[in-house]
């Protein structure tokens, strides 16, 4: 296996660095013990080289360390990261675990409507009126909440896309979840931040969310084969609504369509998981 497949730069460099100087070596010391020259080292460590798998070898030998030690550390942080978020979900699950998932998901998705909309408020009267009307551990609490909610499902959306082998959702599915984290967590940070320019950052979520949820209602779109309709109709809302997001101007109309938009996306993974029981009775009938 080459060393490209194990582990990739800079975190290769960053672990070699890290097991010479757990070992007490400086980099002079290092490759008196491997015969390699001080700058190939420097290179390595610094992440400006991939090396070959045989100067990988040489180097981890003369740290008393396997090569393997990496490629199982490295396989089992991907292996959660991607359990975590449905992105390695294997075709032989169980039926009724692709059900459960989905469910959760659903579910979360009529929690994170609910809750929007105290969020609106709260948000309305903070950014327009200048005026908080919860305390901050009652803000941070909602945010915690609706930003779980939305992780859960937007999984759904994944693993949608890894049932239809819908790459572009999963993908974008996936995005969403990340810039979510980034801006739900920057909105609580802004609590303590003297200077927040609530306008720039509404701004660059519009663009953001807009230019990510055209893409997101694409890959819906492509669902057509399995959804019928529901599949066209929620993609085109959803096309529809982030347009209106990006403009930036119109970006309330936006906003409003999310209501709607919402909804369908609820039903979408409600029929897929529905599909899925269908398919389970078949292949287990009474």
């Amino acid at each position: 296996m080459k060393i490209n497949q194990i582990m990739k730069q800079p975190e290769l460099g960053q672990k070699i660095s890290e097991l010479r100087k757990s070992k007490g070596l400086t980099q002079e010391e290092l490759v008196e013990q491997c015969n390699i020259s001080v700058r190939t080292i420097q290179r390595i460590e610094a992440g400006e080289v991939i090396p070959r798998s045989y100067t990988i070898k040489t180097i981890l030998s003369a740290m008393d360390y396997d090569l393997e030690k990496i490629q199982m550390e490295d396989s089992r942080v991907a292996k959660e990261f991607k359990k975590l978020f449905l992105l390695d979900v294997d075709d032989s699950k169980e039926v009724s675990f692709l059900v459960k998932q989905l469910s959760i998901a659903w579910i979360s998705g009529i929690v994170y409507f609910i809750l929007g909309f105290a969020e609106i408020a709260v948000d309305y009267y903070r950014y327009t009126e200048d005026e908080m009307v919860t305390n901050d551990i009652v803000y941070i609490l909602l945010k915690i909440s609706i930003l779980t909610s939305i992780i859960l499902f937007t999984r759904g959306f994944i693993l949608t896309g890894k049932i239809f082998k819908n790459y572009l959702l999963r993908i974008t599915a996936f995005i969403f979840i990340f810039i979510g984290v980034l801006f739900y967590i920057y909105d609580i940070l802004s609590l303590y931040i003297v200077d927040f320019n609530y306008q720039f950052v509404l701004g660059a979520e519009a663009v953001t969310y807009g230019v990510i949820g055209i893409l997101f209602g694409i890959s819906v779109l492509r669902l057509q084969n399995g959804l019928g309709t529901l599949a066209i109709v929620t993609g085109v809302f959803e096309i529809i609504t982030y347009s209106f997001m990006v403009t930036i101007i119109l970006s309330l109309v936006g906003v409003v369509l999310l209501t709607p938009t919402i909804i369908l996306e609820i039903i979408v993974l409600y029929k897929v998981s529905q599909m899925l029981k269908a398919k389970q009775k078949e292949i287990t009938p009474d």
